[in-house]
């Protein structure tokens, strides 16, 4: 059993992480995890202190391909992954008819439950 979970590089995307962490730690297993932030380079600290295992997804930034895509595809390749850790951010009524939510799209269409965390 492995954990995904999808990490943003603003506030949503630490609330998933310290999640999946705690996630990892309850259900003794370890963690798959997408960056899908504009930087390229992931922050490990929080990881390596947890002394949990875990493998980070290599992606070129948000350029690299659209990042609900990135997520489902990984779903796909990892017959392993039990459960999908994804942060979430309050947007208002307009922000979600004008713009898609990569959140939403997760939701919907993952094959494995979602933990979803507010920031």
């Amino acid at each position: 059993m492995s954990i995904l979970v999808a990490v943003t590089d603003r506030a949503e995307g630490a609330a998933a992480l310290t999640a999946a962490i705690a996630e990892a730690e309850l259900f003794d297993t370890d963690l798959v995890i997408v960056p899908l932030g504009i930087a390229a380079s992931f922050d490990t600290s929080a990881l390596d202190e947890s002394g949990i295992s875990y493998t980070v997804v290599a992606r070129k930034g948000r350029g690299d391909r659209d990042p609900a895509e990135a997520v489902l595809d990984e779903l796909d390749e990892r017959s392993d992954v039990e459960r999908l850790v994804i942060g979430m951010r309050r947007r208002s009524r307009v922000g979600k008819m004008l713009i898609g939510s990569v959140s939403q799209r997760l939701l919907l269409d993952s094959p494995v439950p979602v933990l979803a965390v507010k920031d």
